[in-house]
């Protein structure tokens, strides 16, 4: 594994910052989800990290379960989408909210909500670490968003360049 300093030109959001911005997002959940019983759906892989802090910090009834898809091979542009794991969870007449690292192209996550939609579930909702307009080939909103970000390729908080720098605790961008 390359050193982070040699590969990581900045830090785009630091390791308080996160922290921060994940406890608002929890609380913003935590408020319109009060009277649900809610199902979390995470997107494998590069999900986790911010998950796992996220939901610790919801007081509230839940379920996890996970979708696993891939849209990155070893590099930095996306590929083929590629379903790996399916949900275990019946989420029909139940509140859902989709978790995911990065809204880029929108195409990963408008292939998820449209998996899910076919379950018949009450309500989707979805909660995204970064946003990157500027990318957007599909117009998939998010309801929850943690920070908009530039259209540079980053790395850290669970996002990976091939399956390097997930455990940075920060967001960096990497060197091109």
């Amino acid at each position: 594994m390359r050193s982070p300093s040699d590969t990581v030109s900045k830090i785009l959001v630091s390791e308080e910052k996160l922290q921060d911005r994940v406890a608002e997002l929890a609380n913003q959940i935590q408020s319109n989800f009060k009277n649900s019983d809610l199902i979390v759906v995470g997107l494998l892989t590069g999900t986790i990290i911010f998950l796992a802090d996220l939901i610790r910090k919801i007081d509230l009834p839940l379920r996890l379960d996970f979708i696993g898809v891939s849209s990155y091979r070893n590099g930095t542009e996306s590929s083929k989408l590629v379903f790996t794991k399916e949900l275990k969870i019946d989420v029909r007449d139940q509140d859902v909210l989709i978790v995911d690292d990065i809204l880029d192209t929108g195409k990963t996550l408008k292939s998820v909500i449209d998996k899910i939609k076919a379950m018949h579930p009450r309500k989707i909702s979805t909660c995204v670490l970064l946003s990157k307009k500027t990318r957007r080939e599909y117009n998939i909103p998010a309801d929850y968003i943690g920070f908009e970000i530039p259209n540079e390729f980053v790395v850290g908080y669970g996002l990976d360049y091939a399956e390097e720098y997930r455990n940075l605790p920060f967001i960096g961008a990497l060197n091109n």
